[in-house]
């Protein structure tokens, strides 16, 4: 019997050839939201390393919802057909049966920002800033630029932008678009309620701050083939007392299948400075166990490093898939590493098969 984390899974209409998801890192190299050559080989890199589902980084629905300058966007024809290029010599490298998504997004209050290598701050005003916008005129953090309160035509010019972008990223060749709702982003901004402080029918109580994402999901698997999955990153909790909590995230996982949304992928923190996270292995997988029982596919994200740990995982029902991001910065080839772990023949390119342990003395040599 085959290890768990090595079996199909379905997203919707959707079949992936296993339950291994490269989680969307964002690069901070793009140009006006197109991608360069480094997403060139980025991409090609990703496609190649065994992961059934590979989600491109955080990509921007409008030229404002970027976080830095630099980050990739499905904004203008500019961007779809950089984003085609880079997808297109992906799927040429890729191996048997590899899924493509890409995670759509916007930063709200959290945009004009630093790269992170350049202070991860607000940009200061000799750096081309731009206003933000947000639920409520909260600033993300002392010294960050306040937002301006969003008005109804900034919800409704959003909600568009997210359908237009789905379109795009349908016509590019994505199979899986996720709608991005967590680590303190704009639809997070809305749910929780240490950001939104509304007193309209945008703010208020849980389902009314709910009521913009459920509007957007409904809206982009309305305007996408049945064939393309439409998924979510949602947050677990906020880490912060009064904050959103998983009872939240529950309700609300249970929300988006019926919006249509085929699966979510559970985080947590990023919205307050003022959070307290208990850093650790597999340290957010209990909140994807939380929201597993309401039938949505479920996605376990965080410091999951080691193949064992995420078939254990899986093995415990704890969830239906999972999720490496930083693992496959750090070994591109992790997934050809976890099938020899656990025991699973998979095929690799053949102009790289003489390094399989079978055929090479060296690895024996590897620490």
């Amino acid at each position: 019997m085959s290890p768990r984390l090595f079996t199909p899974l379905e997203l919707g209409s959707v079949t992936l050839p296993n339950r291994i998801a490269v989680a969307p890192m964002c690069q901070y190299t793009a140009d006006d939201g197109s991608p360069t050559d480094w997403h060139l080989q980025h991409w090609m890199n990703l496609a190649m390393s065994g992961a059934g589902l590979v989600v491109v980084e955080a990509t921007a629905v409008e030229r404002i919802g970027r976080i830095t300058h630099g980050c990739t966007g499905l904004y203008s024809d500019a961007n779809e057909r950089a984003t085609a290029r880079t997808l297109a010599a992906a799927r040429a490298v890729a191996l048997p049966g590899t899924v493509f998504g890409v995670q759509l997004a916007h930063a709200g209050r959290k945009a004009s920002s630093q790269r992170p290598w350049e202070g991860g701050q607000a940009l200061p005003s000799g750096d081309d800033p731009w206003q933000t916008i947000g639920p409520s005129a909260i600033p993300n953090a002392e010294g960050w630029h306040v937002p301006r309160a969003m008005q109804e035509a900034d919800f409704e010019r959003v909600r568009d932008a997210f359908v237009a972008a789905a379109v795009r990223s349908v016509r590019v060749g994505f199979e899986v678009l996720e709608i991005h709702a967590a680590h303190g982003y704009l639809f997070h901004q809305t749910l929780s309620p240490i950001s939104n402080q509304r007193t309209d029918l945008r703010g208020g109580d849980r389902a009314h701050r709910a009521a913009f994402l459920l509007e957007v999901a409904r809206a982009v698997v309305a305007a996408v083939p049945s064939s393309v999955a439409v998924g979510a990153r949602i947050t677990g909790t906020d880490w912060v007392p009064g904050g959103w909590d998983i009872d939240d995230a529950v309700w609300l996982a249970g929300e988006l299948k019926a919006a249509g949304v085929v699966y979510a992928c559970v985080s947590s923190g990023g919205v307050s400075p003022a959070q307290k996270i208990p850093l650790g292995e597999g340290y957010q997988v209990h909140l994807a166990a939380a929201v597993k029982p309401t039938g949505i596919v479920t996605r376990a994200v965080g410091m999951i490093v080691r193949p064992q740990h995420a078939e254990e995982i899986l093995q415990k029902g704890d969830a239906d898939q999972v999720a490496f991001a930083r693992a496959f910065l750090d070994d591109p080839r992790w997934g050809w590493h976890a099938a020899d772990a656990l025991g699973v023949e998979m095929r690799r390119p053949p102009q790289y098969d003489r390094a399989r342990p079978r055929l090479w003395p060296g690895a024996a040599l590897k620490g």
